[in-house]
């Protein structure tokens, strides 16, 4: 089946009525996914801003790096990358802990930095790529699917309880933006996962339902799913596949500070990847189709069920998406924390080493995972 991005993203003139209403709904569905709304009081991010020690493709002369693959409980064929300390004594189980990186990217961006840093600090850790995106099975490319991605999460446990020198009774997880919601969907039905951090964490259900700060209306909602609806029909008999939100691909003058932060780390050397057999076009875009199912995604449903298990919670003092972070904290149970970081917005936290606390989760995860 062919893939298509939407002519809103190509910026193709469409002259018809019935072309223009689309692109607005699937704009729409855009800006629902990513939530972005232009009254957000930050300044415009430049391109390739390399501040504050940016750095996601650090890689350290201190760990071990090894490619890995596992089967999740739908036989589909998960890639990660396992980190482990060159100084680790393999004959003493050490603790582990799982990184999940932003909804749209891939281990690449993100999941391996904070994986690397965790591993200099004596963890072993594993970088995985979610179901239907990066070198992780799936078809169609880049489809949502919430249940399958904390289903991920849970595999990566098992795999790891594999290893001879990983205590299976001592395993973590740090989920960075869309990967924090999913990591508390596995938490709550998978108590392997001892101790659970979350960065820039979006609510990947609230986010679509509701945009930020409540911004998408009910009737805006609902064109979103009627546009998704009536795009099954085109596929299921044979027409393109669509895509929807995403990191845009070109800024302009009307580019609102969310496009332009996304952009930023996206499409710029920053943070650019593109795995392999797969066209920079589509990446970070999620099907249409598949993109409402998030409106059935409740992850903080139930929250307070994770404890005694310990949840700490990492935003930016100007993230964009701190309220998600707020809401999780407010509905979670004893022991939790939230840790508010100054003048960091939720981009810089994926890898602005400098902003990152690296030393709160190593104490974090050691007092947690302790023996």
């Amino acid at each position: 089946m062919a893939t298509h991005i939407d002519t809103a993203e190509r910026g193709d003139n469409q002259k018809s009525k019935t072309g223009l209403a689309r692109r607005n709904v699937l704009k729409l569905a855009g800006a629902a996914a990513m939530g972005f709304m232009a009254d957000i009081d930050r300044q415009p991010a430049k391109a390739q801003d390399m501040s504050n020690g940016a750095d996601n493709f650090y890689t350290s002369d201190l760990v071990t790096v090894r490619p890995v693959t596992f089967k999740n409980q739908y036989a589909m064929r998960v890639a990660g990358n396992l980190f482990t300390p060159k100084t680790l004594n393999t004959t003493v189980r050490a603790p582990a802990i799982v990184v999940g990186h932003p909804m749209g990217a891939v281990k690449e961006q993100s999941a391996n930095l904070y994986a690397t840093k965790m591993a200099e600090r004596g963890f072993v850790t594993l970088s995985l790529d979610l179901s239907f995106w990066g070198a992780s099975e799936g078809w169609p490319r880049n489809a949502v699917s919430p249940d399958i991605y904390a289903e991920d999460f849970s595999a990566a446990v098992d795999f790891l309880g594999t290893h001879p020198f990983i205590d299976r009774k001592r395993i973590g997880a740090i989920g960075i933006c869309g990967s924090g919601s999913f990591v508390i969907s596995a938490a709550k039905i998978d108590p392997r996962l001892k101790a659970i951090a979350t960065v820039s964490m979006y609510d990947m259900g609230a986010a679509n339902r509701n945009g930020l700060r409540h911004g998408l209306s009910l009737e805006q909602r609902k064109q979103i799913i009627a546009a998704a609806a009536e795009q099954r029909h085109v596929e299921f008999t044979g027409g393109e596949i669509q895509y929807t939100s995403g990191t845009v691909h070109a800024l302009t003058a009307t580019s609102t500070p969310v496009e332009r932060e996304f952009y930023d780390f996206y499409r710029t050397r920053r943070g650019e990847f593109t795995p392999d057999g797969q066209s920079p076009l589509l990446t970070t875009h999620p099907t249409l189709t598949s993109n409402v199912k998030f409106m059935n995604f409740y992850p903080f449903n139930d929250i307070e069920t994770i404890s005694p298990r310990p949840l700490l919670f990492i935003t930016g003092e100007i993230a964009h998406s701190r309220e998600f972070s707020e809401d999780a904290y407010q509905r979670a149970a004893e022991p939790k924390e939230l840790l508010i970081i100054p003048r960091a917005g939720h981009v810089d936290l994926y890898d602005r080493v400098n902003l990152i606390p690296f030393d709160k989760l190593q104490s974090f995860f050691s007092q947690h995972l302790a023996t």
